[in-house]
């Protein structure tokens, strides 16, 4: 896009006379001050820690009781402790426990600098197996204290190899309310950056042998492309055949039912029919102003609309959240905000659209060390500065932007020109609505409240507001007059909404989070479903006229719309809906959020929205590689033939590629059962699903300069899953040698202390092969089941045996053996090494030099979604 486009008239004159640059050193800008920051005075200047808008709109709300103000503001200026959750399915981390229990803990004593705080670092009671620890230092104090420069390196490089997770404290704490199992099928609807995905995955790894996959699976989704590659990075770590991540808009993430595409005689009983999930982790975008402590510059930039903005698009992601959810099944409704109307309103408009379908749970007994607070019953909503206590203090040409749905008892929805807040989110009002703020002027107002393309501000529009008002009797109120909060009516919601879960940050010196567990009873109510499509399309209908025709003609509007809505009826909605292709269907397990997507098409084109939809299902998603079968017999079996993979490992329908040239594959990944189930109901429904990565890389193509018998070298990634199953080229190291190994990259056979091994090492086939530590065994051929056992990738040369992996793993095995085995690990001198670039440089100046691409297993390359443009 970039590279073709021509520059325009001045660039080519400035280029052509070679101007200078006068960004690069500009005589007029002042110089930088000392400290850094920009103002006059010089020197850094700390983030304003103040918010007046804020504090009046949470004081109003009654966030916390009166006496405990003080206390709560004070902690939300104060920056957040740093914490981290240890990976139970990594093979070290009882090695990390004991490190954590008896060194740091007591090398950090001294370093102490909270008065609320008694130890340097803890582990966080409310967190099962002491596998999350608090740390009384924020991510500031850890990069600049001198004292913490260790631990701050253990913690970058244990993070870095996925052997623990740095993440906020409360955060940790949705999937905990799940009640994942081995065998559940899991989905998190907005997931990035990934912390909780990660979570997931080590939930349902943590009780699996060595050589064993869990039944779960973990569908991750994220609609920001580019989030989903920090996603893919951050799951990389966990390296898991268990896990799809899908790039979806999440209040529309495809149902793929297999009703609509096969006849009844086709179907396979025995597999999915569509795609429904155990739990689903539902953490919305939402304003995060709990985060407030992490994130300092959320003081300057929130503002009161940011909350109002994003309520319906809350709502729709959760309503279709249930709707994929199986019955009986569990899904947390979740936001880092404090405010009531992305929390206890997103809550109860769930719950009153599903009626008796859906149950909000009391989980007040699990998790009983964690401190947290009971939901609001009672809130108000703040517009254009002023506090509105019910919707019906609403005016007239604000309802189409404070839906009924944001205050407590959820009533108004007859008399607005939405339903519920039900209706499609318009990305302008969410967008105009995050940015606006109390003190709003009147001239954006009416802007905003246009709608027949006028840029006259006494339009028909301004009349009718005019009129409301005065028919009505209530005063226009000017934007920046302020209603105090105590003296207005307000709703108390019959919902028990006190089973939510408030974490407050003065309560357990931790961020501020929301937390509401809901189950699936039954099916959802198909005929509340086609109530919602008759009185939502005809109050759509009735303000669409209304706006084209003005005011003055709402008697024959409303006999126009009653006639108009006699011929709605459950059966035309139903047929309708049978006739096309779309993601949202009306069934036992349909939610009123996608009736509402029937509405909106049966007043259009059916026929052309059809076929246009028909078009995209038959073409790959554009710029995402598509998930093909790895069916390559001769290479599968010259795989199993080099490794000697014993038959019980299944390779035949578990390998995929994203190239569908086999001759050009570099990267063969394996997906656990539960995901091929789901990869063979996504091809017959037609690719519903835009699957940007998924399973867990094995195989690589090796190019090598002399003839290998196997194309394909093993993945670290892949090895731990593979070792049990490996019959062939393997070595057992003493603790000495495998040392060296990881420390000097490259040796030469007769270099080893252990002459032996260094004679079995040569008489292997020149390529692939696995070394593994033999110290603590007594049987070299059980090593393999052993959850302890220790093994990496190398490559066997034609005089020396090369280590494939990274340098950043190499050196935290090295630390972990170190620390097992009371190892010392003396500095490297004069020794031959890998380049820091990934390139091998042979010792013996061999021909048998490794491909520079594939040796190691760069992090950066874990980035990339896909493989097709690296055919070589």
């Amino acid at each position: 896009m970039g590279g073709g486009r021509k520059r325009g008239r001045s660039q080519r004159r400035h280029f052509k006379e070679e101007r200078e640059n006068v960004w690069k050193d500009n005589p007029k800008r002042p110089p930088a001050a000392a400290g850094g920051g920009e103002g006059s005075e010089g020197g850094w200047q700390p983030f304003a820690t103040e918010n007046p808008a804020f504090e009046d709109y949470y004081k109003g709300q009654q966030i916390v009781p009166e006496e405990e103000w003080d206390a709560f503001m004070s902690m939300l200026r104060k920056p957040l402790p740093a914490a981290f959750r240890i990976n139970a399915s990594s093979q070290f981390y009882k090695d990390i426990q004991s490190q954590l229990e008896n060194d740091f803990r007591k090398s950090l004593e001294t370093e102490v600098s909270d008065e609320h705080e008694k130890e340097a670092i803890r582990p966080l009671p409310w967190y099962p197996g002491n596998l999350a620890w608090h740390l009384n230092f924020s991510r500031m104090q850890l990069r600049r204290n001198q004292a913490l420069e260790s631990f701050h390196e253990f913690l970058k490089q244990e993070n870095e190899v996925g052997n623990i997770t740095r993440q906020e404290a409360v955060s940790m704490v949705p999937p905990l309310f799940l009640k994942v199992q081995p065998d559940h099928h899991i989905l998190d609807m907005c997931a990035a950056p990934g912390s909780k995905t990660f979570q997931l995955l080590e939930m349902i790894h943590q009780s699996t042998k060595p050589g064993t996959l869990p039944n779960a699976m973990v569908v991750a989704n994220d609609l920001d492309v580019q989030r989903c590659n920090l996603l893919i990075h951050q799951t990389k770590r966990m390296c898991t055949a268990n896990l799809i991540v899908t790039n979806h808009e999440a209040q529309n993430f495809p149902g793929c039912s297999l009703a609509k595409f096969c006849p009844e005689t086709c179907v396979d009983e025995s597999k999915p029919q569509r795609l429904e999930f155990d739990c689903v982790l539902c953490d919305v975008p939402c304003s995060g102003d709990g985060t407030v402590r992490k994130a300092p510059d959320m003081w300057r930039t929130w503002n009161i609309g940011m909350g109002n903005g994003l309520h319906r698009l809350q709502v729709e992601i959760a309503m279709r959240g249930i709707a994929l959810l199986k019955v009986g099944g569990r899904m947390v409704y979740s936001t880092c905000s404090l405010n009531p109307v992305e929390n206890e309103a997103v809550v109860g408009e769930i719950l009153r659209r599903c009626g008796d379908s859906v149950e909000l749970l009391d989980v007040s007994n699990e998790l009983p060390e964690l401190v947290r607070r009971p939901g609001l019953s009672t809130w108000k909503v703040r517009d254009r500065g002023s506090w509105v206590g019910t919707y019906e203090d609403v005016l007239h040409y604000r309802k189409k932007v404070i839906s009924p749905s944001m205050f407590p008892s959820g009533k108004g929805a007859t008399d607005s020109c939405t339903v519920g807040g039900s209706d499609v989110v318009n990305i302008d009002v969410v967008d105009a609505e995050m940015n606006e703020s109390g003190d709003m002027v009147e001239g954006k107002q009416e802007t905003k409240i246009a709608t027949n393309g006028s840029n006259n501000g006494d339009n028909a529009n301004t009349e009718e507001i005019k009129q409301h008002e005065s028919e009505s009797g209530k005063v226009p109120r000017r934007s920046d007059e302020t209603s105090d909060s105590t003296s207005i009516r307000t709703e108390h919601s019959s919902l028990p909404l006190h089973r939510c879960m408030r974490i407050v940050p003065h309560d357990q010196n931790s961020g501020g989070f929301f937390i509401a567990v809901l189950q699936k009873l039954s099916p959802l109510n198909e005929s509340q479903v086609v109530e919602a499509i008759k009185g939502e399309h005809s109050i759509l209908k009735d303000s669409a006229l209304k706006r084209s025709n003005g005011p003055g003609s709402d008697m024959v509007l409303s006999e126009e719309t009653s006639i108009n809505q006699q011929g709605v009826d459950d059966s035309h909605v139903l047929n309708e809906q049978k006739n096309r292709d779309m993601d949202n269907e009306i069934s036992e397990d349909r939610s009123s959020e996608e009736a509402k997507v029937i509405v909106a098409e049966v007043q259009n084109d059916q026929a052309s929205k059809r076929d246009k939809r028909k078009t995209q299902n038959q073409t790959r998603w554009r710029g995402v590689d598509p998930v093909i079968f790895f069916k390559d017999e001769a290479t599968i079996r010259s795989i199993v033939s080099y490794y000697g993979i014993k038959d019980s490992f299944k390779l035949e329908g578990h390998l995929v590629t994203r190239n569908p040239d086999t001759s050009h594959v570099k990267r063969i990944y394996y997906v656990s059962k539960s995901v091929q189930e789901v990869l063979e109901l996504n091809v017959k429904v037609g690719e519903r699903l835009k699957i940007t990565s998924l399973g867990l890389k094995i195989f690589e193509r090796q190019s090598t300069k002399e003839d290998s018998p196997c194309t394909f070298r093993l993945s670290s990634e892949g090895l731990p899953l593979l070792l049990p199953y490996i019959t062939k080229q393997i070595l057992y190291a003493s603790a000495i040698d495998f040392q060296h190994l990881l420390q000097y990259r490259i040796i030469k056979f007769p270099d080893f202390v252990d002459a032996k091994f260094g004679e079995e090492a040569s008489a292997l086939l020149r390529g692939c092969c696995v070394v593994i530590l033999r110290e603590g065994h007594q049987d070299v051929e059980s090593i393999g089941m052993d959850p302890n056992a220790i093994a990496i990738v190398c490559w066997k040369g034609k005089t020396n045996l090369c280590v494939m992996l990274t340098p950043m793993d190499g050196k935290e095995l090295l630390d972990r053996i170190s620390f097992r085995f009371g190892l010392k690990i003396p500095k490297v001198d004069g020794k031959p090494s890998l380049k820091s670039d990934g390139s091998d440089e042979q010792p013996d100046g061999g021909d048998e030099a490794v491909n520079p691409e594939c040796v190691p297993e760069s992090k950066a390359s874990d980035m990339e979604i896909s493989d097709v443009k690296e055919a070589e």
